[in-house]
């Protein structure tokens, strides 16, 4: 009988092999099949058309990797900022050898039936509505962290997965580097034994956003359509692009903005699906200026089984723990083992004596915001492709990507309320706390709200 580790070991050959076969050829889509609603029927040597949904920044870093895998092609680039389509768009032309066409709001391409998917690098507040949108039109959906701005957002979209049985896949990257899969595999296995605690944790050097003014909007800017969703308020010259990120109207900060990636590989892990309680401390420490979330913060939650796992987040003190700026660290009855922000692992005895350890060759910036690794993220990438085209199972969906969200989303509830929560093992939910559960789900701007 083949090994647990066998098997591990034989999954990331195959996964490698897939991907590195689509890498090969010129795989053209022609006379493609279509369903009584014109949806295209994709065989295995189909060209997938992708529209990119947000295209600034990590949008177009992302839209360019998908444009350089074979068989797929960015036949669409949406955003709001005009600037970002043209910037995108020129990318692509040299990347692909095609102009993708343009539209300022992807709504109007989601009726082009040639569209097999879109991928959504958007703000967070518009993950789901964009995803559950793309879903009701047919189209497979590869959509960033966090899966969504609020967990009942999370719940809707696994009942838009079920209900439109299209294919999700969260931006969790790692859930695909090979060595990551390695590591939590043999984590599985035992060998560091029973794992009771896991410690996460990201640190920066980020600067003050500053004091931002109520201004005109650009004229390359469509505010309102950014907006989407969200209630209405006035233009600020601080919030577009990125800081946007640090005001609860429409982020929840670092913890669910580049936390969620490591606490997803603790959970990964030591198998946990919802905490029985969370609390969190920090606050903003230190810049006095338009920021509202944490820029030191720890979160800590406790499962059922008294298993339990820490995150903490500094934005503005780099200093870095077990050397990396990022990673995740278990604690078991026989060891630890660490996992790197690259594509490496390290495990030690209860001497603290590395026993084994593996790295990547490839090279990774974990504190880069806009493209870590083009080159393992193209793994995440063909996992989605692979999913559409064979029926492969992709990495992480809405469900798994909705769990690792929540943590972080219910530690930054517990901050807003400043108090611990009490969570409900079954499906995450705040018991006994009105003012928190009200942070559960969010207010819609008038028709916007998300209808299944």
């Amino acid at each position: 009988m083949q090994s647990r580790r066998d098997f591990i070991k034989n999954s990331i050959i195959g996964a490698a092999a897939l991907s590195m076969g689509g890498l090969q050829g010129n795989i053209q889509g022609a006379g493609i099949p279509r369903t009584s609603s014109g949806r295209r029927i994709l065989g295995a040597n189909d060209r997938i058309r992708v529209a990119a949904i947000g295209v600034n920044s990590r949008g177009k870093a992302v839209a360019s990797t998908f444009a350089r895998q074979a068989g797929c092609e960015i036949s669409h680039v949406c955003d709001v900022d005009r600037r970002a389509m043209d910037n995108c768009s020129k990318e692509l032309q040299d990347v692909q050898g095609i102009s993708p066409e343009r539209a300022s709001d992807f709504r109007r391409v989601l009726d082009d039936r040639d569209v097999d998917a879109v991928m959504i690098a958007t703000p967070d507040h518009w993950h789901v509505p964009a995803s559950v949108l793309a879903m009701q039109a047919g189209k497979h959906v590869y959509c960033e962290k966090p899966v969504s701005y609020c967990p009942e957002e999370g719940e809707i979209l696994q009942d838009a997965v079920r209900k439109y049985r299209r294919i999700l896949e969260v931006g969790l990257q790692r859930r695909s580097w090979p060595n990551v899969i390695e590591a939590i595999g043999l984590i599985k296995e035992g060998a560091i034994g029973k794992v009771h605690f896991g410690k996460a944790w990201y640190t920066n050097n980020r600067p003050s956003i500053g004091r931002g003014n109520v201004s005109p909007v650009p004229d390359w800017l469509d505010w309102d359509l950014w907006q989407g969703p969200a209630p209405r308020v006035p233009y600020k010259d601080n919030y577009i692009h990125y800081n946007w990120h640090w005001f609860w109207h429409w982020g929840s900060g670092e913890a669910t903005n580049n936390g969620t990636h490591m606490v997803d590989i603790l959970r990964w892990g030591m198998e946990l699906d919802f905490p029985v309680s969370v609390n969190s401390m920090g606050g903003r420490y230190f810049f006095d200026d338009d920021q509202e979330t944490p820029d030191t913060q720890v979160i800590n939650l406790t499962f059922k089984d008294g298993r339990f796992i820490s995150y903490e987040g500094r934005s503005c003190n780099p200093k870095t723990l077990e050397s990396n700026s990022v990673g995740v660290m278990f604690h078991g009855d026989k060891g630890s083992a660490l996992i790197t922000g690259s594509n490496g692992y390290r495990f030690f005895d209860n001497d603290s004596k590395v026993v084994s350890q593996k790295y990547s060759s490839i090279p990774i910036d974990p504190r880069n915001t806009v493209n870590p690794s083009d080159k393992l993220d193209a793994l995440h990438i063909n996992n989605f492709l692979d999913a559409i085209r064979l029926g492969t199972r992709v990495s992480i969906g809405a469900s798994e990507g909705h769990k690792s969200t929540l943590l972080m989303q219910l530690g930054m509830i517990s901050q807003r309320v400043g108090r611990t929560l009490s969570t409900d093992p079954r499906n995450g939910h705040i018991i006994g706390d009105r003012k928190a559960m009200k942070l559960w789900s969010r207010e819609y701007a008038p028709g916007f709200g998300i209808k299944l």
